[in-house]
């Protein structure tokens, strides 16, 4: 059964604008500090080295893939980075499906399969999550920077 993914979203790691800002801000703070040296010595022209540095791992962190989510055949898919494992959520288990917020801090750091107190955490960036609770009381909270269309797409499956 191959059938087409009723959704699909890519969350790349360098596209949340609270890192950014954090790293363009650092890159700025080089260059300012590079121009205001008096003497134009070697450790004046690391400064822009590593502010250079800091520009480009932050462009190739934008186009750097985090997971991907498929909703598929009754199941979500997700897929992480190179070394991670796929995860597959069967919908038959879910009793619960709702939409929420992914947590009430203003900062989150990007998770794959992260198992704490009784959740298990996917999380790249934005504030929507999706809250799946299985039979056995387990609740997944997937991030989703398209929540509503990820909740239809899962709601849609779950009636097939």
């Amino acid at each position: 059964m191959a059938d087409k993914p009723v959704f699909t979203e890519k969350q790349y790691l360098g596209r949340e604008w609270i890192p950014v800002t954090i790293r363009l801000m650092l890159a700025l703070i080089c260059f300012a500090v590079y121009f205001f040296t008096d003497e134009r010595e070697r450790n004046g022209d690391l400064l822009v080295v590593v502010g250079f540095g800091i520009v480009i791992i932050s462009i190739i962190m934008g186009f750097m893939l985090h997971f991907r989510t498929r909703v598929i055949n009754k199941s979500i898919l997700l897929d992480g980075l190179w070394t991670s494992r796929l995860v597959k959520i069967d919908l038959n288990s879910i009793v619960k499906v709702e939409s929420g917020t992914y947590s009430r801090y203003l900062f989150n750091n990007p998770v794959y399969n992260l198992h704490k107190k009784g959740t298990i955490r996917f999380f790249t960036a934005g504030n929507d999550a999706i809250h799946l609770t299985d039979r056995d009381g387990l609740l997944y909270i997937i991030g989703s920077q398209h929540c509503n269309e990820f909740l239809r797409a899962i709601k849609e499956e779950m009636k097939r």
